[in-house]
């Protein structure tokens, strides 16, 4: 029953590739997180925020660690917006819920017998699945556990303030001995949540932020120390290492993202590059933090030297664009076969593009297994037209949108075809006992991608682009449909259908 129940896949902290702090670095924070974690004195929830990079992800990676360790975690859920299943406000609670019911013994023996009474309960509202799903067991069964949710500004919500937080205030409050530890953006949607009267006096707030430079710079310096040792031994001075931490400006993440660069191409050619005296003017009119935070400036910096660094003396701008594009805006990450199946180009070239910018992504050596940047901060710089300001590279939202809209048009329409699994006649899918596995034989990944996700692609196109989708939607409505939803079936999606021909009808009734 939990193998099946609905709920996000990989989303908890073992399965996300998050990488944790450095030994001995963000020990302040650290502290104060462990000693709210043992007195419940405190309040039942915590607040980490922070800007974008500065390394709340790496925390509540290591927070989960340490509490798995010591038996008190009893779920995570790392959001992100570069997964569906783990941007969807409506599988956090359902994902918590199992994991506690694997964890915990009272807990599994009060949510098995509630669920196979009531499967619907996966589908309905958030503050009934908290309530039913994880409030009534925890209660019963008086447990005492951490639950860690992560990045939760990267789940899509239409709430003004945060469905999610919202809910948590409202039922938090029956159970004390949980403690909700949570991270993320200070974005308005998430701060209104936060004020909501009965969250506000149940939280802890730590704002990465505020910690005094001092403390964030030691820390920086000693990421970069340790992990420019064994790649830039000798080449790098006392001097020069203040200045790559001076650069960071408090961002874990140009501190990470200047170690993989180093690391893939010349070491001593690489930091020549980077020890390069900035532009004049380069900081001039940004806020400036109480951490020396510059808000942008120093990471597009680095951005742009690595892009230029990477493509200046390419002659297929286009193409560079559309493969960023396409791990870009992929609604679940495309495999680098995926991307060339969908944009019509070589896996070699797609191979090219990518291991061009490696520093910036999560490449791996299996062409099927799927590539996405490391940290979401370079697809906000890439398509940013204020902060990316060389045409050349910068990824343009509806052009992309359409070529991979097209590019799942059209594959549709190649590859969609009759009872593609080979299902015997006349048996309902639930009567198959081999349908994942003939599914995953029939049904390519990209293929996949393409049914589920076409419409989402399709909202996102511009007037400019009509002629040449209404030809391509027409072939797929005209042709394909029946087998399309086929498809759609056997997947466990069909309701994807519906949400697609709404998307598709008014998309003609506006073009």
């Amino acid at each position: 029953m939990l193998n099946n129940f609905r709920s996000a896949q990989a989303a908890e902290h073992r399965h996300t590739g998050h990488e944790g702090c450095l030994e001995g670095t963000r020990r302040t924070v650290l502290d104060e997180i462990e000693q709210w974690v043992n007195d419940f004195e405190k309040p039942s929830v915590y607040w980490l925020n922070g800007l974008a990079g500065t390394g709340k992800s790496a925390i509540a990676q290591t927070i989960a660690e340490r509490m798995s360790e010591e038996g008190k975690l009893g779920a995570s859920f790392f959001c992100s917006r570069d997964f569906e299943e783990r941007n969807d406000p409506y599988l956090i609670f359902p994902t918590l819920a199992v994991q506690l019911a694997r964890k915990y013994t009272r807990f599994r023996l009060i949510f098995v017998p509630l669920v196979q009474s009531d499967p619907g309960i996966a589908y309905e509202s958030p503050y009934h699945q908290m309530d039913k799903l994880i409030v009534r067991p925890l209660k019963e069964a008086d447990i005492s556990t951490v639950i860690v949710i992560d990045a939760l500004d990267e789940c899509k919500d239409d709430e003004s303030d945060s469905a999610i937080l919202s809910v948590l205030g409202r039922l938090v409050s029956e159970i004390p001995k949980v403690k909700f530890f949570l991270t993320g953006r200070p974005d308005p949607r998430i701060q209104k949540g936060f004020r909501l009267p009965l969250l506000k006096k149940a939280t802890d707030v730590f704002s990465l932020h505020d910690v005094e430079s001092g403390l964030v710079d030691n820390d920086i310096r000693s990421f970069l120390k340790q992990s420019l040792l064994e790649i830039a031994d000798g080449l790098l001075t006392e001097e020069q290492l203040d200045l790559l931490c001076e650069r960071t400006g408090g961002l874990f993440v140009y501190a990470v993202a200047t170690v993989k660069f180093i690391q893939n191409g010349s070491p001593e050619e690489r930091l020549d590059l980077l020890l390069q005296p900035l532009e004049n003017g380069a900081h001039e009119g940004k806020a400036k933090f109480k951490t020396g935070f510059k808000k942008h400036t120093t990471l597009d910096s680095l951005y742009t030297t690595i892009v230029e660094e990477a493509f200046n003396d390419s002659e297929d701008d286009p193409m560079i664009r559309s493969v960023l594009g396409a791990v870009v805006l992929a609604l679940n990450p495309l495999s680098p076969s995926a991307i060339a199946t969908l944009l019509g180009f070589k896996i070699k070239e797609v191979l090219r593009v990518l291991s061009s910018v490696h520093s910036l992504l999560t490449l791996q050596e299996d062409v099927d297994r799927p590539v996405r940047f490391f940290h979401k901060s370079f697809p906000d710089f890439i398509v940013d037209p204020a902060r990316c300001a060389n045409p050349r590279f910068r990824v343009c939202l509806p052009d992309q949108h359409k070529e991979l809209l097209i590019g799942c048009l059209e594959l549709m329409n190649r590859s969609l075809e009759q009872n593609m699994c080979k299902l015997p006649d006349g048996l309902m899918n639930s009567e198959v006992n081999s349908l994942k596995e003939r599914t995953e034989q029939y049904i390519r990944r990209v293929l996949e991608y393409a049914c589920k996700s076409w419409h989402k692609h399709l909202v996102d196109t511009t007037p400019a682009h009509r002629l040449e989708i209404t030809s391509a939607l027409h072939r797929f409505l005209e042709g394909k449909f029946i087998f399309w939803l086929e498809v759609l079936s056997v997947l466990g999606a069909a309701r994807e259908a519906v949400n697609a021909l709404e998307a598709a009808a008014r998309w003609l009734d506006v073009r």
